[in-house]
């Protein structure tokens, strides 16, 4: 029998709206990150997992990880399941994907570390970023630049893995991955532009002022 929040809303249909398959999808996508970590970096006996290169095992798993993202946004979108839950962990999730692909890719010395420094220093600066303008009251949305970074992270993280087995797909991957650096250097420029112009507003001046007020007013009835 389900129960009632204070709100008086039955807890099981909350439950329901929050944990939709879009949700599902994503947290799978999260789920997986260790698996792929542990296919790339665990030395197997001849490098095989059930007769295949750990690689491109590591392809695989990371390929339909990245597929999970376009399809929990599709779904969410297609059947009108997008929640603040599913907002907050879809980009979380994005991240912890890449991030663990990339610093496996260098431990495997398949990409350059300066370049995956670079590159994830520039998601935790957008990240510091957004964290502040949303602490404002103001949202600031994923540009073009950085979805198309992305779709280049997915292309050159999938070559580069492959890369091991086909020097062909290495070189491309290595390619690859210099456009994601420009990409992601031109949109952190883009992002910064556009967060300064945003708080520059006198609006989110006025918004900050009336929410330092309030918590003075909180901590004084306290």
């Amino acid at each position: 029998m389900a129960g009632y929040n204070v709100s008086g809303q039955r807890v099981a249909d909350v439950t329901v709206r929050v944990m939709n398959l879009p949700n599902v999808l994503t947290l799978v996508r999260i789920f997986l990150v260790p698996f792929l970590v542990v296919v790339l970096l665990t030395r197997f006996e001849a490098e095989l997992i059930f007769g295949l290169p750990k690689e491109v095992v590591g392809a695989a798993i990371f390929g339909v990880a990245a597929f999970t993202d376009w399809l929990d946004g599709y779904l969410a979108r297609r059947r009108r399941q997008v929640t603040a839950l599913g907002q907050m962990m879809d980009p979380l999730a994005d991240k912890l994907l890449v991030t663990a692909a990339l610093v496996s890719l260098v431990w495997m010395e398949l990409a350059a570390a300066w370049m995956v420094w670079v590159i994830l220093g520039r998601e935790l600066a957008i990240t510091v970023l957004r964290s502040i303008a949303h602490g404002r009251g103001v949202n600031i949305p994923a540009s073009r630049l950085g979805k198309v970074k992305m779709v280049m992270e997915i292309v050159a993280i999938l070559l580069l893995m492959l890369g091991s087995q086909v020097e062909l797909f290495y070189i491309l991957g290595t390619v690859a991955l210099w456009g994601v650096l420009i990409v992601a250097l031109v949109s952190a420029a883009d992002y910064y532009r556009r967060y300064s112009q945003v708080l520059s507003d006198p609006k989110v001046a006025d918004f900050e002022q009336a929410r330092r007020r309030v918590t003075r007013s909180s901590r004084r009835a306290g």
